[in-house]
């Protein structure tokens, strides 16, 4: 047995709070009492600074996880009778448990391949040939995955024509950013490059997987489909009645680009691991390098060797795909002793 397991790339939110958030959250505890369910400076001063950061007008609400984030901002979206369409490997579709039909009353989810994770809309188009009349639900909205579950990035020129489709189509248009950030460092463009100028009506900005501990913003692009947005999540279970303990992070990741020098650190650290592996001659990676993780085509017993060491990573699609996941707090050392241990 190893004497420690190590999480190193296990994924991005198994990692620390970045001191940054760490010392927001103290700042905030050291206030002895403040309003209530969103009522707080903190929770404003978000919503000021994601304002200021997309450079537009728009309303944001805190939950406390990406599952409710997405599952209310796309049931916010669709009625009991619409559908939403979603790459086949979206972690709407492949990791929250049913709760987007759930919070919606029972919205379809169809599923839409595509390579490396992006939506092919030839196919998307084909599936809405196929849902036309009273018959079939109606398909009401277009999902997409920034960066997306395979470790690529959507260019602004490939959202153009996402976003073309969605309008063609008279689907709202809502991204899933878990990993938002990591696109927007791998780009090197500004958020609102790729989100609301790209046609985005409501964004998932996720902060767990950046450095904080808790907490995904909904961002409403489309300020008039937020309408009661906020009875939604209570009626959810996601009004937090001290939100200021989940805005504070929030506060530290967005002061001074702290989000984007994590993003930007992850991606790096993943870089330097497929730069590392490649010319240890280990690996061979399944889909492009785009972001914070690796997909590594390894034979079985190479990858249970490593379990074995304590290494923690995920088989991602079978038969012998695993993910690799850098974050925040990945270290140069971390990355040399992976390494080191898969050649000897």
């Amino acid at each position: 047995m190893p004497t420690r397991e190590r999480y190193a790339f296990a994924s991005d939110n198994t990692a620390a709070v970045c001191p940054e958030a760490w010392a927001a959250l103290a700042a905030a505890n050291r206030e002895p009492a403040v309003s209530s369910y969103g009522e707080d400076p903190w929770t404003k001063r978000v919503a000021d600074q994601v304002r200021q950061i997309f450079e537009t007008d728009c309303e944001t609400f805190l939950v406390f996880n990406g599952t409710a984030a997405n599952a209310l901002a796309l049931a916010q979206s669709c009625r009991p009778f619409h559908s939403v369409l979603c790459h086949e490997r979206a972690h709407i579709e492949t990791d929250e448990c049913g709760a987007p039909e759930f919070f919606s009353g029972g919205s379809k989810l169809h599923r839409i391949t595509g390579a490396n994770g992006k939506l092919d809309l030839m196919h998307a188009a084909d599936v809405l040939a196929h849902h036309i009349d009273v018959h079939s639900s109606k398909p009401r909205v277009l999902s997409l995955t920034q960066a997306t579950e395979l470790g690529t990035v959507y260019t602004p020129d490939e959202l153009d024509a996402v976003s073309a489709f969605a309008k063609k189509h008279a689907l709202a248009l809502h991204m899933d950013g878990a990993r938002f950030a990591n696109a927007v460092a791998s780009l090197g463009c500004t958020p609102r490059e790729i989100s609301w100028q790209r046609g985005v009506d409501v964004l998932v900005f996720g902060g767990t997987k950046n450095g904080a501990a808790a907490g995904e913003l909904v961002i409403f692009f489309d300020r008039a489909l937020a309408r009661e947005f906020d009875y939604r999540a209570k009626q959810a279970g996601q009004l937090a009645s001290k939100m200021r303990f989940l805005a504070a992070p929030w506060a530290g990741l967005l002061t001074d680009e702290v989000w984007l020098k994590n993003a930007r650190h992850a991606n790096a650290m993943a870089s330097l691991l497929a730069e590392k592996l490649r010319a240890a001659g280990l690996g061979q990676l399944a889909f492009p390098r785009e972001a914070n993780a690796l997909f590594l085509h390894l034979p079985n017993e190479i990858a249970e060797q490593m379990r074995r060491r304590g290494w923690q990573f995920l088989k991602f699609v079978e038969p012998d795909i695993y993910r690799l996941m850098c974050s925040w707090a990945t270290t140069e050392t971390e990355i040399e002793e992976f390494v080191a241990d898969f050649v000897t």
